[in-house]
């Protein structure tokens, strides 16, 4: 089994006491440092090499959106960013997934919920708590209600069946999912995920699910 390295990033020691105890407890996840805010992070960051890096959003010199755009937009990339907060507003959700995030979780969440969060998101899927996720609905909702260009336009060079992976994966559905839905192999939609990634210059599920609600390809049911 491979370990997942893990970083944890918050200005609290308590917090990060606390996270390190619980994620080094769980079989497969290993905390590797801790950082006391968001220059720590990103130094710590460049030294540990970790797969994710647990950051609260806000702290002193340099907060976690700043921090994980810091980590996140060099090309080659490759660690992931869960965010953590007490805090659950719009403006949070929105601009650390915006910043390359790829999950948000409130700190009350258990111990339990925070081990299968760090495993969701070093596989590079998407993790929002679900009290997250109408507010981050909403505030989609909100910034696609301005009028579009055509739908070709906004997705580029994708396909019309990479178009339609795209708005499956920002539905939440997994690759598994997604090809039952599909009747193709898995391995084809697997596929079909990496060009998007690659066509449309992104990350990982996460962003792709930001750039489909963005774009308008799909609409949050209610609306």
């Amino acid at each position: 089994m491979t370990t997942i390295r893990v970083l944890i990033a918050d200005d609290q020691i308590m917090v990060r006491q606390g996270f390190t105890v619980l994620l080094n407890a769980e079989p497969g996840i290993e905390v590797v440092g801790q950082a006391v805010d968001g220059l720590d992070a990103v130094a710590k960051a460049a030294e540990l090499a970790p797969d994710v890096v647990l950051m609260d959003v806000r702290m002193p010199r340099l907060g976690g959106i700043e921090a994980t755009r810091r980590l996140t937009e060099p090309a080659g990339a490759t660690v992931k960013v869960l965010v953590l907060t007490t805090f659950d507003l719009d403006e949070y959700v929105y601009e650390a997934l915006r910043a390359g995030a790829s999950g948000f979780l409130l700190k009350d969440a258990s111990a339990d919920e925070l081990a299968q969060a760090v495993r969701v998101v070093a596989a590079g899927d998407a993790l929002l708590a679900p009290n997250i996720t109408k507010r981050l609905i909403a505030e989609f909702s909100r910034v696609t209600s301005a009028p579009r260009a055509p739908l070709k336009d906004r997705v580029g060079d994708l396909t019309e069946r990479e178009t339609e992976v795209l708005a499956l994966i920002a539905q939440g559905l997994s690759n598994g999912e997604i090809a039952e839905r599909l009747v193709v192999a898995e391995q084809t939609v697997k596929s079909h995920v990496g060009r998007i990634l690659v066509k449309l210059g992104l990350r990982d599920r996460t962003q792709a699910t930001v750039f489909a609600y963005e774009t308008g390809l799909i609409r949050p049911a209610g609306y």
